[in-house]
């Protein structure tokens, strides 16, 4: 398990059961980057891939993942 995996899985427990609109949740990661501003890039970063999680089968095929998106690597989450 990844260190990440128990925030995760804490979120899963707590909220599971709630139903929340993409809106509410883009306001919760504006929220988080203002008061954390060291983590607009990785959050930048997952917005976009959630954004996109339709296009990847759309792009199968033509290219791959990541094409476009400005970074080197592979996809969205890829380190430039």
């Amino acid at each position: 398990m990844y260190f990440t995996d128990r925030g995760i899985e804490e979120l899963a427990r707590r909220r599971g059961d709630e139903e929340v609109t993409l809106e509410w949740l883009a306001d919760q990661l504006r929220t988080f980057v203002d008061l954390n501003p060291d983590f607009e890039v990785p959050v930048e970063r997952l917005a976009t891939w959630l954004a996109r999680l339709d296009d990847e089968e759309d792009d199968e095929g033509d290219g791959g993942e990541g094409e476009g998106d400005g970074g080197e690597g592979e996809g969205p989450l890829a380190t430039p």
